[in-house]
């Protein structure tokens, strides 16, 4: 039957990749590669209105340690919190705004977060209040020749496939405005949690351009095709309380006087994260990201897969002993 060959294609596809790792980089290179194939109009990204900062102890930062001047601050923290890794953005001066050296660091981060094990989940937030991301840098492009926005569009786009493809768990913390591109950055996280302050929308129809980094395909596959189409065509800002009726974020909650509310929870929500298996949450997420893209069947068959590449892993052997001995589980990860 026509279902059965492609599970077996399926199976027999995946099979050939040997070791969770070297499934992920695939899946992440096909999705590159789409990304790069795409001939839309350049699109413009907007933005403005409520986020900040407060992290809890930091560990060390890629490079020297994080500057005041620095656009991305990567924080490894500590303790408790070992193994989640936090991306701040930071450019208050352009309200978070993607610039080429924005993206570049980003880019740079992202490729370096995908080989450590010692990561677990990745946080994306603000370190500006008042914002989450307001979009591309629109000052810059001005400065731009049209062969240069192409390529700064596809650079952007290649960068935000790279962060939706990252192995491990990622939360977008949105204590501020997240418009257009930067609510394509958003959605190119697994989570998203957001204060009921926070105001999120795709608007760049009123530009007479449509969204270029992932808004057109993230948006309906996470609140379905019809009310996806509603907001991009009507270019609709929500506030945190509208996006969570909605299924745009999975947790909302009420801003603090630090500004920090989302992230707080995306940190809280991350912690429960930690004491899981690392090898067993990365093939969980191939699994889940390339069973949405399939029919059941071929789905199916990929999870099939996916768990055979647990099963020879120290993790595993750890999980069983630590249930059997009553005890919690010290998982390295492999």
């Amino acid at each position: 039957a026509p279902a059965a060959a492609m599970a077996a294609a399926a199976l027999g596809g995946l099979g050939l990749l040997r070791g969770r790792l070297r499934l992920a980089a695939a899946a992440a290179a096909t999705s590159a590669a789409l990304g790069r194939t795409g001939h839309c109009a350049p699109p413009l990204w907007g933005g403005a209105a409520t986020a900040t900062a407060a992290l809890p102890s930091a560990g060390r930062s890629y490079g020297s340690q994080a500057k005041e001047e620095e656009e991305l601050r990567i924080r490894y923290l500590d303790d408790e919190h070992k193994g989640i890794v936090v991306l701040g953005l930071n450019r208050s001066h352009a309200k978070n705004a993607l610039s080429k050296n924005l993206v570049k660091m980003m880019s740079k981060a992202v490729d370096a977060l995908k080989s450590d094990k010692k990561v677990r989940t990745v946080i994306f937030r603000s370190e500006v209040p008042g914002i989450f991301c307001a979009g591309a840098d629109l000052k810059e492009r001005a400065k731009m020749h049209s062969s240069e926005v192409s390529s700064f569009v596809s650079r952007a786009r290649a960068t935000i496939n790279e962060l939706a493809n990252l192995p491990v768990p990622t939360i977008a913390a949105i204590d501020g405005t997240a418009l257009g591109g930067g609510l394509e950055l958003a959605l190119a996280c697994d989570i998203r949690v957001a204060a009921s302050s926070a105001k999120m929308g795709l608007v760049e129809t009123k530009l007479a351009i449509i969204p270029g980094a992932g808004g057109t395909q993230r948006l309906p596959r996470t609140i379905g095709v019809s009310l996806a189409k509603e907001l991009i065509f009507s270019a609709r800002i929500v506030d945190g309380e509208e996006a969570k009726s909605i299924g745009l974020i999975s947790h909302v909650v009420e801003q603090n006087e630090a500004g920090d509310a989302a992230y707080r929870r995306a940190l809280a929500l991350a912690k429960e994260f930690l004491p899981q298996g690392p090898v067993a949450m990365r093939v969980a997420k191939l699994a889940i990201n390339q069973g949405m893209e399939v029919d059941l069947v071929t789905g199916l068959a990929i999870e099939e897969a996916c768990y055979a590449q647990t099963i020879p892993t120290k993790d595993r052997i750890e999980g069983l002993l630590a249930f059997k001995e009553k005890r919690p589980p010290r998982y390295k990860g492999e």
